[in-house]
């Protein structure tokens, strides 16, 4: 049975699907961010509020979300246990 994490605003991922929790405000990231959306492999789970977290998935998505990624993974931390 997977364990899931909230990413805020009722979305919820599957703890063994994440490979990374980083940062959205780097340019590296950014780009990454456009990639995905050109791809269509982009989530959007902000709910129209401001990108601080992104998340990677091992099928390559990638989920935006509003929390800090600390917050993020002291939840992933606590799931986990």
């Amino acid at each position: 049975m997977s364990n899931f994490i909230n990413i805020g605003y009722g979305n919820i991922v599957a703890v063994d699907r994440i490979v990374a929790i980083v940062a959205a405000e780097s340019a590296p990231i950014k780009r990454l961010i456009a990639e995905a959306r050109d791809k269509s492999s982009l989530i959007d789970a902000t709910q129209g509020r401001k990108t601080r977290g992104v998340i990677i998935t091992d099928s390559n998505q990638v989920i935006l979300s509003a929390l800090q990624p600390d917050t993020m993974a002291s939840r992933l931390i606590v799931t986990k246990e």
